[in-house]
Formats: C-alpha cells, structure tokens, sequence
C-alpha cells in the first residue's frame, strides 16, 4: 500500500483532498473560474476554416467537464479519482504477478488511470459541484430581503393586526422557502392569495412584505433610497 510506486497516487490524492477542503473552506467553489465549453460554439464571428477545430475542442472541454462545475472543484475531483484508480490498478498488478509494475507498466498505468480519472470525473463534475455549493449557501434570514414570493394564505394582514399571513419565496440559491409575513403599518395596499410581493424587511419572528409594483412597493423604495443618500 506505500511502496514507493504508490507515491505519485498518494500525492495526487492529498492535493485533491486539499483542493476539496479549499473549496468547502472558501463557500463551494462558486466563482469565476467557471468555463463555458460551448461559449466559442456561439461566437457568430468565428471564421469558417476555424469552425470544426472550435467545435473539436468545446467538444473535448465539454467532455472533460469544464463549464459543469467550476475548475477548483474539477480538479480536485479528477486529482483525487487519478489518485485512486492509479492506486488500485498498482495493487491489482501486484497481486496478480505479486510484484509492483515496472518502468514501462508504471507508465501504462499512469496514463490509463488519468484517462478514467478524466472520464469519470467529467460524469461526477456537475453532480459534486451541486454538494459542495450547499457549503456556500447563505442560511441567514436576511437572505431573503429583496426576494419576490407568492402569497400563500388568504391575505396578508398589517403588523398593528396582530396577526400573520403565509408566503412562499424563493431564494437567490432557487430554495423554496415558506414564511410567516405581515405588511408593515404604513402600507396600504393588501396582498391577497396568488399575489406576488417583495420581502422588505423582518422582525423578530415574521418578514415584512409589500405588493409587487404597488405604491407600497414605490414608497418603500424612495424612502430607502433618500435613507441612502444620508
């Protein structure tokens, strides 16, 4: 298991283990370093003579899994499976002639765990980047200010009533979230089930709520802006 022929695949699994704690350490990856594989396929300037080689290598890209997940979280993926099928296919040549590989079997392993390493990593990219996103995600209630959601109970009643209504909003990560909400004291225009209404603010155990494209909705922004402004 640590024969010195193991070497190379131990330090490619440790630096894809290292790049996975990067990526969760950091928020899950979720940046730029994105690459579209078929952004060039879309750039009508693209001359003729170049276009089969464009499309060779999104293709390649595409196929490799750029562009499915982003490139942190690629890497650490095809480092760590190079790392144990580089492994495995060691053991299982020394349990068949019950010695390690030599120089030339060494690099005929070496080149085929990369191809599967590649292989399966592309087939694992987008699934593995949708986990480690969930590290990023923000969980604070305030993530929810500013979204738009749909009223769920039969209105919306005003703070000074005393009571609650229900709305399903959906945050910036696509989660669908269902809130206890009122309408603040000021607002004048009640929103009713099958509405839509924008999240403005929260208090201590319910958000506050305006009716989408509402004076409601108006005046709560040009209060916000002038308070901006100071």
């Amino acid at each position: 298991m640590f024969h010195f022929a193991n070497l190379p695949y131990w330090i490619f699994l440790g630096i894809g283990v290292l790049l996975f704690l990067l990526v969760i350490v950091s928020g899950g990856g979720d940046d730029d370093l994105d690459l579209d594989a078929d952004s060039d396929m879309d750039n009508p300037l693209d001359l003729d003579t170049d276009s089969d080689a464009d499309f060779s290598v999104s293709q390649l890209m595409a196929w490799l899994g750029f562009g499915r997940a982003p490139l942190i979280l690629l890497l650490a993926t095809d480092l760590s499976l190079w790392g144990v099928f580089g492994w495995m296919l060691n053991v299982l040549v020394w349990s068949t002639i019950g010695q390690f590989p030599g120089s030339l079997l060494a690099g005929v392993i070496l080149v085929v765990s990369l191809g599967v390493a590649l292989f399966c990593g592309s087939l694992v990219a987008r699934p593995v980047g949708k986990v480690f996103a969930s590290f990023g995600e923000d969980t604070s209630r305030d993530r929810l200010i500013g979204c738009i959601g749909s009223v769920g109970s039969a209105v919306i009643p005003s703070a000074q009533d005393g009571r609650i209504g229900q709305v399903d909003v959906l945050d910036s990560a696509r989660n669908r979230v269902t809130i206890n909400a009122q309408m603040p004291e000021w607002a004048t225009v009640m929103p009713r089930f099958g509405d839509q209404v924008l999240v403005i603010d929260r208090s201590a155990h319910t958000y506050l709520v305006v009716l989408k494209d509402s004076l409601d909705q108006d005046q709560w922004m040009d209060t916000s802006r002038k308070q901006d402004l100071h």
